[in-house]
């Protein structure tokens, strides 16, 4: 069976290789405004539903299991993806700084042989550990913020930041790899 990874994520293709998994990667061009109804588990499940069937569409009748993803970070009831600018990232990590917050990533499965679907989501407790403000503008000053959803990223630079994780880590990086492969395994 052959996967494809409906993401331009260089975490989540690092991560699918590291696993050991063989797979093509065509990422989804998809509209992924955040509907402000959602919870941050409703909107990173659907926005991964939504990628997986735009790319399985493409790619119908082929003995293929497309997975797509989504990953966001919430504290405080808000919903941080990626931020807008330099101010957004600063303002995301000023907001994050010495506390706990919860990153989410809802992960679609969709065969493209069939009507086949598998939606599931993990959340991992992260805490940051309390920054100055010199320190948030050297870590922006990597440009590494820019494509990150709550403008860290745990596995480069970003580490230095964090104090525990409370959970999956995978799940924080972009793609819980044990519950996806499970699933796969299980349904696929």
């Amino acid at each position: 069976m052959k996967i494809i990874l409906a993401s331009g994520s260089p975490r989540r293709r690092e991560l699918l290789a590291m696993a050991g998994f063989s797979f093509d990667v065509i990422p989804a061009d998809v509209d992924e405004t955040a509907d402000p109804a959602l919870s941050p588990g409703q909107l990173v499940a659907h926005l991964a539903e939504k990628k997986a069937l735009h790319i399985r569409d493409m790619n119908q009748g082929q003995d293929a299991v497309v997975i797509g993803a989504d990953t966001v970070v919430a504290i405080d009831g808000l919903i941080l993806g990626k931020p807008k600018d330099e101010a957004d990232a600063f303002d995301m990590l000023s907001r994050l700084q010495g506390r706990p917050h919860t990153v989410f990533t809802g992960v679609t499965a969709a065969s493209c042989k069939t009507d086949k679907i598998q939606t599931f989501v993990e959340s991992t407790k992260v805490f940051m550990r309390a920054l100055a403000d010199d320190e948030i503008r050297a870590y922006m000053a990597t440009g590494e913020p820019f494509d990150k959803a709550g403008a860290y990223g745990i596995q480069e630079k970003g580490a230095v930041l964090i104090a525990r994780v409370e959970g999956d880590y995978f799940t924080v990086v972009g793609l819980p790899l044990c519950r996806l492969n499970l699933t796969l395994r299980e349904f696929f």
